[in-house]
């Protein structure tokens, strides 16, 4: 990955065990990429399904351009997702054998000015689960902390 960071899902990781990624390019319409450049996206509650071999983005807002003219899309509408056949069946199986679920982790654009979604392949956390991370990322935090004092 490469290029500008426009959106990112702090509470995926937080909500999952994320097992693997995978980038995917994004259907966009009219200034919907301005809109992405200009850093109007939220990823907070997205999630991805596959529909009849093609993948699709719901629930992920993208503000409308501020200074478009005219016909500006819906904030939250569904918006097909790019990849290889292949990829969606391999991405098929493991969500139908595994429980598996897809969610958007960041939204970016690479150097040719595309926009691009990152997915999570992810897990579901239990509650004690999301507790005993966030102790370990604060004694990770509180050891860092001590070890830069002898230093």
């Amino acid at each position: 990955m490469s290029g500008k960071v426009v959106a990112t899902n702090k509470k995926a990781y937080h909500d999952y065990f994320i097992e693997a990624t995978l980038e995917a390019g994004m259907v966009l319409k009219g200034a919907e990429v301005k809109s992405l450049r200009a850093g109007k996206a939220n990823l907070k509650d997205g999630f991805a399904k596959i529909n009849n071999g093609e993948i699709f983005l719901y629930n992920v807002h993208i503000s409308p351009y501020t200074h478009a003219s005219y016909d500006a899309p819906d904030a939250e509408r569904v918006r097909k997702l790019l990849l290889k056949k292949r990829e969606i069946k391999k991405l098929t199986g493991k969500i139908q054998e595994r429980s598996f679920s897809l969610i958007p982790l960041k939204i970016y654009f690479i150097g040719s000015g595309k926009a691009k979604v990152e997915l999570g392949l992810g897990r579901g956390k239990k509650n004690y689960d999301k507790r005993a991370t966030l102790q370990k990322k604060d004694s990770d935090r509180d050891l860092a902390r001590e070890m830069s004092r002898y230093k």
